[in-house]
């Protein structure tokens, strides 16, 4: 299937060309625009689609489990469909390799699939049932039965450095749908080819499952003024977000300063700390080097899991870790960043780096524009401690290492970070004891904690958290990867002494929708 770009905005099933300044996506390998340009949207236009998108609610949020599971397995379907050009159009965009954009396009369906199970299950709804009582004393109870249902119309946040699984139809589009709410996607400028694409994807899936239009639109829009107003817009419940923390706060703030404040699930800053455990640097040095290289330099570091922090005890373990670590930088080959905004960034952060801590080694140049070069830097724990500069994300294969005195020098650094969404320790069985003094202030801290691998593997499964105390993440209480994603975007409802025949499904005596419920007290078989 290929598929025309129109350079449209997509609201419910029309094709919507705006007014405003263009988008103008750029091969970031050779810096040449791309065509067709993408007209921004304006506020009429974010009205009439979270408009829809109201109108769309009450419908869908109560479509059967089979019919919403149906429709998210019809959106993997409709995306593997579109074939090479999706590729290739990632490719173009953002200068990534194209078996990264095959990998990431898997990934992508493969959520879709498994919250498509997950809405089948039902255990999402959270049944509570507990009976009247009128007997009981010395006072009656009432029938009292809970269930969860959907927020409301979601908007979701385009990311910059996952074209795919954190963009148009990634996880936050995926649970929020899962969940019940109709979504309204502000498209990345990063990759506007890429997300219609997607997007046309989403809209043939609405119509061939018979949903109403609004149960999904895409806009574009140049600079702030269309996500702003469509944080602020009254239809929309719920803000799905990844990106940097100065966005991810104002959208925050507009979220906070309405009418009535929603929630906004952004996923923002974080430098992944590495813990060098004294066995295992011993043990190991060299290996580990090896590793967090390799980590480090995984898709040119524009991940939000890459390890920009490493810490250990001075010594010489520490020195031969550095070594070897250092070598591998030097090795290490350019690579082409997602943006011209994106390698400036990090040029300038490699500088602040530069100005704070001393230079380990760099990686090899290379021509063309918008090369990252990979940058190794260390510095005492007491400077550390004494700059927040220092803490600063550094978007890109950028790390730090940290020479602590001694392992309660550790500790005071780890005390001293801010909320992350790893922490990693690379260890032996004799650093037990002092890796059990650490983990509560690293679960004070992170979201996840990983024994002897690298952060940089976010796994889509049950049990994966991919969040954090802030600035990692602006509510420490959710994830935004793993099917636990789904409770963001709902709320729970009680029913009291509601007559049977206007229960919902979920709540009936006879429970036809043979979901799990807790009665009485007691998980039914």
């Amino acid at each position: 299937m290929t598929t025309e770009l129109q350079g449209t905005s997509l609201i419910g099933q029309q094709s919507v060309t705006g007014k405003g300044d263009p988008i103008h996506a750029i091969n970031p390998a050779d810096g040449k625009p791309l065509a067709p340009d993408y007209p921004g949207l304006g506020r009429a236009e974010v009205q009439q689609a979270t408009t829809l998108a109201w109108e769309a609610f009450d419908r869908y949020r109560e479509t059967s489990l089979e019919a919403r599971a149906s429709f998210l397995e019809r959106i993997a379907e409709e995306i593997e469909a579109i074939g090479d050009q999706l590729t290739e159009r990632g490719v173009a965009e953002t200068g990534l390799p194209a078996a990264r954009l095959e990998g990431e396009r898997g990934r992508t369906c493969g959520q879709l699939r498994l919250f498509a199970s997950v809405v089948r299950a039902g255990e999402w709804l959270d049944v509570r049932i507990d009976p009247a009582m009128p007997d009981r004393q010395p006072m009656p109870r009432v029938d009292l039965r809970q269930r969860h249902i959907a927020l409301g119309p979601v908007a979701v946040f385009g990311a910059s450095n996952f074209p795919l699984a954190f963009s148009v139809a990634g996880g936050d589009t995926a649970s929020a749908l899962a969940a019940g709410c109709p979504v309204v996607v502000k498209a990345h400028s990063a990759h506007p080819g890429t997300s219609e694409l997607v997007g046309r994807a989403i809209q043939r899936a609405v119509s061939a499952c018979q949903l109403p239009e609004g149960t999904f639109s895409l806009l574009f829009g140049a600079g702030r003024e269309v996500g702003q107003a469509l944080v602020a817009d009254p239809n929309i419940k719920a803000v799905g977000f990844t990106g940097s923390r100065a966005g991810g706060t104002a959208l925050m703030a507009t979220a906070q300063a309405r009418p009535e404040p929603i929630p906004v699930y952004a996923e923002m800053s974080s430098i992944n700390p590495v813990y060098l455990m004294p066995e295992a640097l011993a043990a190991r040095g060299e290996a580990i080097a090896e590793g967090f290289v390799g980590s480090l330099n995984m898709g040119a570091g524009q991940f939000c899991t890459n390890p920009g922090l490493v810490i250990g005890v001075a010594g010489g373990a520490l020195d031969a870790f550095i070594a070897a670590a250092g070598e591998a930088v030097k090795a290490s080959a350019g690579q082409t960043m997602l943006t011209p905004g994106i390698h400036d960034a990090y040029t300038q952060g490699i500088a602040g780096l530069a100005e704070s801590a001393r230079e380990i080694a760099r990686g090899q140049s290379s021509d063309g524009p918008n090369q990252c070069q990979t940058s190794l830097f260390a510095a005492i724990a007491r400077d550390f401690l004494g700059s927040e500069a220092l803490q600063a994300e550094v978007f890109g294969s950028a790390s730090l290492v940290i020479e602590c005195a001694d392992l309660n020098e550790m500790a005071a650094v780890t005390e001293k970070l801010e909320g992350q969404l790893t922490a990693t320790l690379q260890m032996e069985d004799g650093d037990n004891d002092a890796v059990r003094s650490l983990l509560p202030a690293l679960e004070r801290r992170a979201g996840r904690i990983l024994v002897n691998g690298w952060p940089t593997g976010v796994e889509v499964c049950h049990a994966m958290v991919h969040g954090g105390p802030y600035p990692a993440t602006s509510d420490s209480r959710t994830t935004s990867v793993g099917t636990a994603a789904i409770h963001r975007f709902l709320r729970p409802v009680c029913y009291q002494n509601l007559p049977e025949a206007l229960l919902p499904e979920a709540l009936k005596d006879d429970n036809p929708l043979k979901v799990s419920r807790l009665m009485d007290g007691k998980r039914e078989a």
